[in-house]
Formats: structure tokens, sequence, C-alpha cells
């Protein structure tokens, strides 16, 4: 800012220095001169805050009616407004901040010509607000600033038969007076779907989705099963899961499509049928090449009397019978004639009442056998047998005082900051998981945090040499462990990862040998089990090139030349139809050429075997470059290896068959359960 000529003294003023710029200069300006100077300030200071206080065009409280009124002042609860039109006579009129209705009076008494227009503007415009100033006008509602979004009644129950589905509630939810409040507030002036309703609507729902699931199988060539049973509330049902793979991604889609109600003994009979309506309903009776359940009886003698296998065993038996009776018939003559009781013929079943595809026994229910039955024969031992009933007799101690007294599980977790897991026999893998616990404590808290459990649950403490035992023990088992959750994956697994696995389960479990010191009987154990649970499976070529045919597999899993020659034999036998196939497409008709067939061939699916076996990489996208390879591999690994699909099926199912609902109608469990697993079937919106 210029302030003018002053009258300094002598010395000189230097501005080197920016920040002294201000005391340099009160050093040279003179009292008087510098009392002028604050009074100049002073007045310009008042001069900038009047014309501040000044009103301003864009501080008008009402902007429409510029042309009409102009803001002159304002009071504590009003605006003094001049009217334009009164010009040149300065006319002010109060208005209070809310309302401008002291405006339209002026009008209507002053100017009357222009009262239309004033109303056409008050019409087609609101308040924009007051100034920034008005202190005490009124908050606006959420609803002008941010408008509510009204919902549809279809809409809401949409929503609410999502959330009934998804969290597996009771139906008698929509029937709760704080959900009826719940959706009023939300939503106001809807009403909640009644109970009847919603029934209807998941009746309709889910047959929707079984009409998805149909298609969706009906597009692909070949679809495995799993089956089991299950018990709950003194009430029967029987699972079923479908599984395949995407010819065109080569993932593996799943889809839950049964779970019902079984009445009275659970005979072969009773599962054959409950297990060909299913695939009936479905049409995919033509479709299922192997069905996958445990080592049941029932479901074996099912398979074993209406499985595929069985009823080509019969029709052969039955043909022969037929031939060698016409046979010996035709060498005596016409004449003779043989009598037979009708009523044993007409009993007689012969298996095709129903049609079952092939059977698969689940590798996780043989594996959990091997652990737990065939691991006992190692306590034909003595020196073993000893050990291992001391130290599991500490354990069983430990587990059963933890889950049975608050205050010993508090004791465990405030000396280990874990909780020990208790075994349960109908889980696989529980009592590993159990013993690993117990020896996780005992690394991470040390022995000492070990020995302080046992002193407090009042359990005599493990000796080294138990300590070695158990640390054997769970190192012989974590590898069969391994292996369980391997094959009871869903997504990721396939057939052909069932020999693999147990063939690197026994090479495991042979290396042991060498670093054990109490648990050789239990390694002899477990291997003679899996070499008898599992050696049919070792000898079914179609088995054997299910892991031939994965590219992670190939034939590099095995040294045996006859395992291997058996799968590829199996292989070849059925790659040459595809090559017959083709070769008659490009061929000509007998009609046309009658010795088209002894022309050679070129053979292109044996060429394409011997790529694929050639080929370096594992991948599991590397079998789409070589067709028929690819379309035999799907065939054989469609099925999977264990049934678990169908037990995390019971999983679920126990959540929505509670003590609570334990009256619920079968087709309303079965409808909800299923619209849960196969929520991608179905489209809320």
């Amino acid at each position: 800012m210029f302030i003018g000529p002053l009258e300094v003294t002598s010395c000189h003023i230097y501005y080197h220095n920016a920040q002294h710029l201000d005391l340099e200069i009160r050093e040279i300006i003179t009292v008087n001169q510098w009392k002028k100077m604050e009074e100049v300030c002073d007045s310009s200071a008042a001069a900038s805050s009047t014309v501040q206080n000044q009103p301003q065009d864009q501080e008008h409280p009402w902007p429409y009616l510029r042309e009409f009124f102009s803001l002159s002042g304002v009071n504590k609860d009003s605006f003094k407004m001049k009217c334009v039109l009164c010009l040149p006579l300065n006319k002010e009129i109060s208005a209070f901040k809310s309302s401008p209705s002291n405006l339209r009076k002026h009008i209507e008494r002053m100017h009357p010509n222009y009262l239309k227009n004033y109303s056409k503007l008050t019409a087609q415009k609101r308040k924009i607000g007051t100034s920034t100033h008005a202190s005490s006008s009124k908050q606006l509602k959420v609803d002008s600033v941010f408008p509510v979004k009204h919902v549809s009644p279809v809409t809401v129950n949409k929503a609410i038969l999502r959330y009934i589905i998804q969290g597996l509630h009771p139906f008698s939810t929509v029937d709760l007076p704080s959900f009826k409040e719940l959706i009023s507030t939300l939503q106001p002036g809807i009403s909640v779907i009644t109970r009847p309703t919603l029934r209807s609507k998941i009746a309709e729902a889910a047959l929707i989705m079984k009409q998805k699931v149909t298609a969706a199988m009906s597009e692909v060539e070949w679809i495995a099963t799993t089956t089991d049973c299950w018990t709950a509330r003194r009430k029967s049902f029987i699972g079923v899961t479908a599984h395949w793979i995407n010819p065109g991604s080569l993932e593996r889609h799943s889809a839950a499509l049964a779970c019902k109600r079984l009445m009275g003994s659970h005979t072969f009979e009773v599962l054959a049928s409950a297990m060909n309506d299913i695939h009936s309903e479905y049409e995919i009776r033509d479709k299922v090449v192997c069905t996958t359940t445990d080592s049941g009886s029932n479901f074996m003698k099912a398979f074993r009397v209406f499985g595929v296998e069985n009823n080509d065993i019969e029709t052969e038996a039955r043909r022969c019978e037929s031939d060698d009776t016409d046979s010996e018939g035709c060498g005596e003559g016409s004449d003779g004639v043989e009598f037979q009781d009708a009523s044993r013929v007409l009993d007689q079943d012969y298996g095709f009442e129903f049609q079952l595809p092939k059977h698969q026994k689940c590798a996780c229910h043989l594996l959990n056998l091997v652990s737990s039955v065939d691991a006992q024969k190692a306590l034909s031992n003595e020196h073993y047998k000893k050990l291992y009933r001391s130290v599991f007799g500490k354990c069983q101690a430990l587990w059963n005082k933890s889950s049975r007294s608050a205050l010993a599980a508090e004791a465990v977790e405030s000396e280990s900051r874990l909780q020990l897991l208790r075994p349960n026999q109908t889980r696989w893998n529980s009592t590993f998981m159990a013993v690993d616990r117990i020896l996780q404590i005992c690394k991470e808290a040390g022995e000492g945090a070990l020995r302080n459990i046992c002193t407090s649950l009042e359990v005599p403490m493990f000796n080294p040499a138990e300590m070695l035992f158990l640390t054997e023990w769970a190192n012989t088992m974590r590898p069969v462990a391994k292996v369980l959750d391997i094959l009871q994956a869903e997504t990721n697994t396939q057939l052909g990862w069932l020999l693999p696995s147990v063939h690197q389960l026994s090479l495991k479990l042979q290396r042991l040998h060498h670093s054990l010191r109490y648990c050789d009987p239990l390694v002899d154990a477990l291997q003679q089990g899996i070499q008898t649970r599992f050696k049919h499976m070792f000898e079914d070529p179609e088995i054997i090139a299910a892991a031939i045919l994965l590219p992670k597999f190939r034939t590099s899993w095995t040294n045996d030349e006859t395992i291997i020659k058996r799968g590829m034999d199996y292989i070849r036998v059925h790659l040459e139809p595809l090559d017959h196939k083709k070769e008659l497409a490009n061929s000509s008709s007998d009609d046309e050429d009658f010795f088209a067939s002894l022309k050679p061939t070129t053979h292109e699916a044996s060429k394409e075997l011997d790529g694929y076996l050639a080929c370096v990489s594992d991948t599991r996208e590397s079998l789409l470059t070589f067709p028929a390879i690819c379309s035999l591999s799907i065939k054989t690994n469609t099925p999977l290896p264990a049934s678990a699909a169908c037990e995390r099926l019971f999983s679920t199912a126990g959540l929505l068959f509670s003590p609570k609902r334990a009256r619920l109608d079968t087709n309303n469990f079965e409808n909800q359960l299923l619209l849960k697993l196969n929520l991608r079937f179905y489209n809320f919106e």
C-alpha cells in the first residue's frame, strides 16, 4: 500500500529483510504521522464495513421476485424489501423470513396490474432459502433434500422371500410384530406377505429352480450323482446331489437334486426306487455315469441288483440260456413242451424293475475305516498296545474334562489361549485333529503349559516316551488326513485324483518306517487296510484311465506297468469308436463302395493319444487341444471319489430342520433347502 511522502530521520531505510519491514517503518515515522495513518486506516475500514453490510443481489431471499423487490435491510425476524415498481418513491415493505405474503399484499394494493405476473412467478418457482446470516430459519427435512425411494410391494415381497430362503428362517417370521414393524418403518404403507402366501411362493420358486437345473443338465452329456441317507427328529431322508463338467471351460458344476422323506425300512428296493424316481424327475437316467455312496449294505445290494453292470450280466446269462434251450429243442423235435410254474417265473426278479448307474464306493469312507477299524489291528503288538492305551487314556481324560466342565475349559484357555478338541466318531479326521491340538499347545505354549493343564484337570502328565509316541502317531496319521481333505473336495477334485492320492499315501507311509520308534505296527496296519479296501479300484481300468487322462498325472503317478497298461488299453478301446465315427462320416456308403471298410485308416485318435502323452503342460486347459482325449477325460472324471457333497447337504439340512421346526412339512423343508443350496439357479429379481 502506498503511504505517501514521509519525513524521515537521517537513518536510512534498508529493505534487506521483508520480515522487519514494518519494524523499520515504525522507527522512522514520527508520532504525529503515525496517528494520521491510523485515522486513515480506521476510516477505510469503516468504509469497507459499510460496503460489506450492504445487501447484494445474490443475498436476495426470493430471487425470482427481483423484478418487483430488492433487499434493503435485514432485521431479526424479517427482511426489509424495497419496491422497484414504486420508484422514484422509496417504499419499504417488511416481510417475514418464513413467507413473502406481505409482498403479495403490497402488489394487490398498489400494483394490481402486476398481480397476475407475480402469481405466475410464485407458482413456477419456490423459495430457494434465506441468506447465510439468517440463523433462525427452519431446518430442511431430509425428504426435501434426499427424496425417499418408494419400492413396490412386489419388490418388498421378493426381498422377504430372499431373506427367508438365504437365512433358513421359519415361515412364521413374517407373522412376528417386530418384523412387520421393521418393514413398515423402512417402507410405510407396505403390508407384509402372509405365511400361506410365502409358502406358495417358495413352492413356485422351487419349481422354477428345478426347471432351470434340469435345463442346465440337459446341455451336458455326462452327469454323476452322490447319494446318502440321513435321520433327524425321528424322520429319515435320502439326499441326492448332481455333478457335471462344463465341456467348454472344464469347470465342475454341482446342484442339490433332492432331500426326500423315506418311509419304512431302508431296504435296497426302497433306496433303488427313490434314486430311480429322482433321476427320472430331472430327466438324467440315461446320463448318469456313476453314483457315489458309502459302503452301506443296503446301497451295495441296490446297485448289485439294479445296477447297469448287473443288468448286462443278467441279460447275457438269459440270452445264453435261451440259446441252449433252443438248440436242445431243435435236436429233440418241435413237439417237446416243457411246463414251468408260472408264479415262480412272475416272482423272479432279473433286476430290470429299476435302472441304476455304475456304483462307486466313497473313498473318504474307506479311508476313515482304514484309520479307525484297520488301525486297531496294530494293537496285536504288545509294546504298541501298552503305549497306545496309556497315551490315549490320558488324552481321553483331558477331552472329557475339558468338554464337561467350564472351569476345566477356562484352565486350558488360560494356559495356552487354545481349547482342546474332542473327537467325534462321525467326523473324519476328528481324532487326528484332537491329538494335533494337544501337540500344538505343547509346541506353542511349551511343555510346562501342558503340565499345568494336566495338573489343573487332575490328569497324569505324559512322560517323554508317551510324548514321543503321540508325536509319531500324529506324523503317521497326517498323510491320511491330508488325502481325506483332498478327496472330499467338490470343486477341483475328479475321480482321477483317487488312485494317485492313495498310491502317494502308501509311499509316504512306507518312508515313515525308517524314522519311527514306536508306531511301526500302525504303519503296517494302515498299509494292509489300504491294500484290502482299495485293491479292486487299482484293478478297475476305468478309474485308472481317469487318472491317466488328467494332465496333472498322466502315467507318472505309478511305476507299475501292469496298472498303466490296463488303463491305456481302456483308453484305446474307448477312443476307437470316436475314430470310427469320423471314418464313417468321411467314407462313402456301402451302396457306393461295398469294400470301403478294407481301406487303410488314419487312426487319428491314436495319434492324438500319443500327442497328449508327450505334452509337457500339466494344466487342465491343455486338454482342449486334444478333442477326443478331452471328451473321454470328461466322461471318466465326471464322478466324484467321495460322497462328501451329500454330507454337506445334510449339514445344511440340520440347520433348517431344527428342534423348533421338527413339525415342518417335508415338501416345504425340501423346497427351502434346495433353494438355499441352488441359489445360482434362481433369480430373485
